[in-house]
């Protein structure tokens, strides 16, 4: 089937359009994907409060005018959706053709009996996030991956209907399963020449063709089948993430009776996906193993925003999302807690990232009065059938979820069967990997018996004395080929104690505790890499990770962790979790540098804290990071204490202020901050030095200094052109500079930006957490001396100016839409 991108004008309008009186109310024209929610105001009293970030939902459509060529008229038409966000209902000339209530899953739409050939149709897709409660997250609203026009004959390949996989690599060859599933729209039997071609994505040279004729019988579809061997394969891994297009074509040869009727000129259909040549093997003895060798997952979770642009999913924006989390140290992302966009998918394979793909966060109980747990028991196979098909042939998934944190993890509403079940289900549309699931702490999914004194905190930790947490999911974990766990790195010893041929995966883990967890997961050959929560900052779950500082004797100082968790301490305008590695702008943050030192970089990073909070207790919740600044700038301290805070893997570090040395300590060893050294001076204006030595020598050093007022913006494009396409994506890094041009990192200052040209101001804002900015505006303002400006281009070509402006500030930038 053909594959036409139809994002280009539709009009968006809110409220319900039922009806073509709707159409009177002119709308706003948007190029798609689009997120209905972003640009709209935050408040106080929004329903789903600190969860969606203090956005609220709404009921929204998207209407376009599509002329259907009077020459398709003996083929297929539909619409393939990547995701839209919420309960959408897709209409064509007022007739309600689907509705798709998961907003996450992709989903094909066949309009072939309701268009119209030769005229304009009218498509409109209704979306309904105005439910209380739909998520615990940020979800967006809208079309928000996209919409793809689908026409090809009446004999052609299923949408998402090509399977590619690597059985085996070995002597020289790799042995490759082909399946190409093929439907005959027709109402007679045919015969089918299904061709596959293995084209190496650098060359372009084709490597191999194979074909197999099949028959499809009238209204049924079957699957081609295609072993073959390719000689002196290259293989993909995140180091190599080397590529093959798999190009399959279905050349309908006519009608089969009792014998072949051949038509002359017999439809001819293709579909092309990316592949890559790898193997996986998972178990208690070797751990995982990617094409032989053993690999430990450096693991980040992901929801699915972009920051500034909201749930807008383009390929450049996911792109760098992957590329910085790579150059950070990881190597493996987890889809938290739904399929992602197929822009996601793609980045992985091309960059080389390793994805743990994940269905659900909800089945048939709730954990929101309006989610998923809805529709799950009508809607799940359909849902996770559509998810699996588009990733199956992906070499960067290596690891399918069927849930995380379910309720049901204890064997109530049939959770045990239903675990196997989904299991099963995932095991029928691809045996090549292993099937997971992450799961928590029985802080909920307990019957009244059994939960009684049972701690009801989020996430609480198990007793490792206890066995109550084995012996209620042990069922629950048939059929999972590796045992997701949540936050319960202390069981893992004991646990494979008890279940020596488990494999077990960190699928989610506290932040703060990397430095004295990882050594274990690389010790532990069973336990196959940890999943930080989170590697990117997200909308929504607000204030999960901050960190409090109080006076000793203030009540706070004696609460829990899970006791300053939102909603308590969470209030208006906190607007993301501020518990990750980078920010929702990209700007790594202190939590990142420490990862990185922790996982073997031998850079050395140099933070300070804030003077105010010296001698105070340090309140976080579990997901929260101790507050470090890169700032030696402390106007109105001087004179007071300070600490200063040195990430290191060397043996030992010394810090100079302004020359002297304070001495060399040795970096601390143990929890609960290994790979650290403090120091505490007192503050005085000028430059801070810390050197790392290594067996005596030195490895690297850092330097914080004091910096002079707001002078000046830094506009920083990280590329300089875009293509005319309405998908790609520059970003604009600013930065409030000095006389010398050094960052001021404690400025807040308010900045306008203005775009001139084919190209749109789709993103304006910083990384601060606590804001009721309006992301879709022309104004920001700074947070710790940095905002960014996303620029987006339309479908032409030519000059771009963006001009940013400040008090007494101006700067211009020229960029090119070509």
């Amino acid at each position: 089937m053909n594959y036409a991108n139809l994002d280009k004008e539709w009009t968006f309008r809110r409220g319900l359009l039922d009806s073509i009186g709707g159409l009177e109310n002119p709308g706003t024209v948007v190029n798609l994907p689009h997120d209905g929610m972003i640009g709209t105001e935050v408040r106080p009293d929004a329903p789903a409060g600190f969860d969606m970030g203090y956005f609220a939902g709404d009921l929204t459509n998207y209407t376009k005018f599509v002329e259907i060529p009077l020459e398709w008229k003996d083929d297929c038409v539909g619409l393939y959706i990547d995701g839209a966000m919420l309960n959408a209902s897709v209409d064509v000339n007022g007739s309600r053709v689907c509705l798709q209530h998961y907003g996450y899953a992709p989903f094909y739409v066949d309009l072939t009996d309701y268009v119209t050939f030769g005229e304009e149709n009218r498509i409109t897709i209704n979306v309904n996030t105005s439910a209380n409660q739909t998520s615990r997250w940020y979800t967006g609203s809208g079309l928000y991956r996209g919409v793809k026009l689908v026409h090809g004959p009446k004999v052609h390949i299923a949408n998402n209907g090509v399977y590619v996989h690597t059985k085996e690599v070995s002597d020289g060859y790799a042995f490759i399963d082909a399946q190409v599933e093929v439907e005959n729209a027709t109402s007679e039997n045919r015969l089918v020449e299904v061709t596959v071609e293995m084209v190496e994505e650098k060359s372009g040279e084709v490597k191999k063709s194979v074909k197999q004729v099949i028959q499809v019988n009238g209204r049924k579809s079957e699957t081609a089948r295609l072993d073959f061997a390719l000689e002196n394969p290259v293989l993909w891994d995140v180091d190599n993430p080397a590529l093959y297009t798999v190009k399959a074509r279905a050349k309908n040869l006519g009608v089969y009776r009792t014998h072949l009727i051949k038509e002359e000129n017999g439809t001819v259909d293709e579909a092309t996906v990316l592949f890559g040549i790898r193997t996986i093997t998972a178990d208690a003895v070797r751990g995982l193993r990617i094409n032989g060798k053993t690999v430990k997952l450096k693991g980040g979770c992901l929801h699915h925003d972009n920051g500034l642009l909201g749930a807008v999913s383009l390929y450049e924006a996911e792109a760098r999302k992957i590329r910085k989390l790579k150059e950070e140290g990881f190597n493996a992302i987890r889809t938290s807690h739904n399929p992602p966009s197929s822009a996601l998918i793609e980045a992985c394979d091309r960059i080389g990232m390793y994805v743990f793909d994940e269905a659900f966060d909800a089945w048939g109980t709730a954990k929101r009065a309006s989610d998923y747990s809805l529709y799950f028991e009508n809607d799940w196979e359909k849902d996770l059938t559509a998810f699996v098909k588009r990733d199956r042939s992906h070499p960067c998934v290596i690891l399918w979820s069927i849930g995380n944190e379910i309720p049901e993890r204890g064997g109530l509403n049939n959770g045990y069967t239903k675990a196997k079940k989904l299991a099963e289900k995932v095991r029928s549309l691809d045996a090549s990997r292993p099937v997971s699931n992450g799961i928590c702490s029985m802080w909920a999914g307990l019957d009244d018996l059994l939960a009684k004194n049972q701690y009801q905190a989020q996430n609480a930790l198990e007793d490792p004395n206890s066995l109550k947490w084995e012996m209620v999911t042990e069922p629950f974990t048939n059929g999972l080929d590796i045992v997701g766990y949540n936050y319960m790195e202390d069981l893992y010893e004991g646990d494979h104690e008890m279940f020596p041929n488990r494999v077990i995966l960190g699928s989610e883990n506290f932040p703060r505790e990397i430095g004295f967890r990882w050594p274990m997961v690389e010790r532990l050959p069973y336990v196959i890499g940890d999943f930080t929560w989170t590697a990117w900052d997200y909308l929504g779950e607000a204030g999960i990770g901050k960190t409090i500082y109080v006076e000793k004797d203030d009540p706070l100082a004696k609460k829990m962790p899970w006791e300053i968790m939102p909603p308590q301490t969470t209030t208006y305008p906190w607007r993301t979790a501020w518990d990750a590695d980078f920010d929702i702008t990209g700007r790594m943050l202190p939590q990142g540098a420490y990862r990185s030192v922790v996982w073997g970089s031998t850079k050395c990073h140099l933070f300070s804290k804030h003077p105010s909070t010296f001698g105070k207790a340090e309140m976080g919740s579990m997901w929260s990071f101790p507050y470090v600044y890169k700032n030696w700038s402390y106007t109105g301290f001087e004179g007071k204490p300070v600490e200063l805070v040195v990430y290191s893997n060397a043996d030992e570090v010394e810090v100079l202020v302004n020359g002297k040395s304070l001495g060399k300590k040795k970096v601390c060893t143990e929890r609960p901050w290994p790979n650290t050294a403090t120091f505490e001076t007192v503050y005085e204006p000028g430059k801070v030095t810390a050197i790392s030595y290594k067996d005596g020598k030195e490895i690297s050093r850092d330097e914080i200094a004091t910096v002079g007022k707001p002078c000046k913006l830094k506009l920083t494009p990280e590329k300089t052109e875009m293509s005319a396409d309405g998908h790609d994506l520059i970003f604009v890094n600013i930065e409030v500079c000095d006389e010398n041009g050094f960052l001021v990192p404690d400025a807040e200052i308010q900045l306008k930006a203005t775009v001139e040209g084919p190209a749109t101001l789709s993103g304006f804002g910083s990384g601060n957490p606590i804001t009721d900015e309006n992301y879709t505006d022309d104004l920001a303002k700074t947070f710790r001396g940095h905002a960014l400006a996303i620029l987006r281009s339309g479908y032409q070509s030519g000059e771009v100016s963006l001009t940013v402006s400040a008090d007494g500030m101006t700067e211009k930038l020229t960029l090119e839409v070509l």
